[in-house]
């Protein structure tokens, strides 16, 4: 099983867990997300995480080929989003990737939405000029 199944499966159980904590105030993906986040810091203090062993996409029972054709299609953008810093690739993931508003990472994020503006406008530059080196 993969890192990411464990951290999904432990906050999926801490959200279960801490359910009647959920006051409302934000929206309930919002607040999963959060709990998710905090799982996935939780599990970055216990070990190091590196970016490259994550293109492993499917279990070792998967197609093969599959695998390797659709880890070589999105290469460059994996290796654009592994060149962001962890808040810029985070805040560009869950806006882009999970359609996130500003407001909801903010709050998934525990910072202001300025600040998430400004990672969001500096992984918009970085990866920008990451992928115009590589065309």
């Amino acid at each position: 099983m993969y890192r990411a199944d464990d951290i999904a499966q432990e906050a999926l159980l801490k959200a279960y867990i801490s359910f009647e904590k959920f006051d409302g105030r934000a929206d309930f993906s919002t607040w999963l997300f959060r709990i998710a986040l905090n799982c996935f810091y939780d599990d970055s203090k216990r070990k190091t995480i590196q970016l490259s062993d994550s293109q492993n996409l499917c279990d070792s029972d998967c197609d093969n080929t599959y695998n390797s054709d659709y880890a070589f299609e999105y290469q460059e953008l994996y290796e654009a989003l592994s060149d962001l810093s962890f808040d810029e690739r985070t805040v560009i993931l869950l806006f882009y990737m999970e359609d996130k508003s500003i407001k909801d990472i903010s709050s998934i994020m525990n910072m202001p939405s300025g600040t998430v503006r400004s990672h969001l406008s500096r992984g918009r530059n970085h990866l920008r000029k990451f992928l115009d080196k590589k065309l």
